[in-house]
């Protein structure tokens, strides 16, 4: 844990004198940690781990009431970048998808492959047991036959509403408060992920303020619960969050199918209304993809890599 969290007396966060650049190392801390909220493969969970603020700041939601005006003052800078990061990826992530959303898939899913060899070291980092990996592999198997089957006999494209955006971030909230967890492979399989970063790069509150109350009622709700967990059952609930991640990444890798099109999950992708698609299975086009999915491997991969290498407090 960071020096600037460490305090003997009264595990205070702000015990030391908040300095401008202190305030501006938490705000990129945020604007990352926000990145990785909204990026499928990553996990705001994760990248506050990295930085070393997810532990006090489970703690704060656990007893908020405890120093809550210190507390509230010191994670300010780290919720407003949070929110830039969002917002600023959000554009990046829409347009990707307005080119050619296939390849951007590929590249995401390289991103998410990348990571497993790291989460897998971390899941086993208190012990490991055969029946966890089989558990593992067991959940992962299960969870995407069922989400193929639904993709093939179920229309399950998500109507976009009040109550969906709200759904939408509470699952986003999960990703924060459990690390490894990335719920935009859920977003993406159901339809909704290009809808909500359509959304939130043009500041429609519509979409916004549901999600924002999603995400709040679900980090309230269950942060005491998850820190709890992972005391308890930590390499149990690591391998089912691997077990989630990997079922749910095999769902979205793109099929071609003869009546609609191409699909990445449950979204459809018509030909006639994206033709930039029609070339998808070309020699050419699979070669661009392969490159992309080694590309997003490659650079997970050494991110983490850089992570081993220093230690969580070394990186600012």
């Amino acid at each position: 844990m960071t020096q600037e969290f460490e305090s003997k007396k009264n595990d205070n966060p702000q015990a030391k004198k908040d300095t401008p650049i202190a305030w501006l190392v938490r705000l990129l801390k945020g604007f990352i940690s926000g990145v990785g909220a909204i990026t499928p493969g990553l996990s705001g969970g994760v990248m506050m781990v990295v930085f070393g603020i997810y532990e006090p700041l489970l703690k704060w939601l656990a007893d908020i009431r405890q120093n809550f005006l210190r507390n509230l003052l010191f994670f300010i800078p780290v919720g407003i970048g949070g929110v830039v990061g969002v917002v600023a990826f959000s554009a990046a992530i829409d347009k990707a998808y307005e080119l050619n959303a296939v390849m951007f898939t590929w590249l995401i899913i390289g991103f998410i492959v990348g990571t497993y060899p790291s989460i897998l070291r971390t899941a086993g980092k208190e012990g490991r047991k055969a029946w966890h990996i089989i558990m593992m592999l067991f959940i992962a198997g299960v969870l995407f036959y069922a989400l193929r089957w639904m993709q093939s006999n179920l229309d399950i494209s998500m109507p976009q509403n009040f109550w969906i955006w709200m759904m939408c971030g509470a699952l986003t909230g999960l990703g924060l408060i459990v690390p490894g967890l990335s719920p935009s492979n859920f977003l993406m399989y159901m339809g909704l992920y290009q809808p909500m970063a359509a959304g939130v790069k043009s500041l429609n509150f519509g979409v916004i303020i549901p999600m924002l109350l999603g995400l709040v009622a679900v980090i309230f709700a269950l942060a005491k619960l998850i820190s709890w967990l992972f005391k308890k059952h930590y390499a149990l609930l690591y391998h089912i969050i691997l077990g989630v991640v990997f079922g749910s990444t095999l769902a979205i890798v793109p099929i071609v199918s003869e009546t609609k099109g191409v699909m990445i999950g449950a979204d459809a992708f018509p030909l006639d209304k994206f033709p930039q698609l029609a070339s998808i299975n070309e020699p050419k086009s699979i070669v661009i993809c392969v490159l992309l999915a080694l590309a997003g491997f490659a650079a997970s991969f050494l991110l983490a890599k850089l992570d081993e290498k220093h230690p969580h407090e070394s990186l600012f």
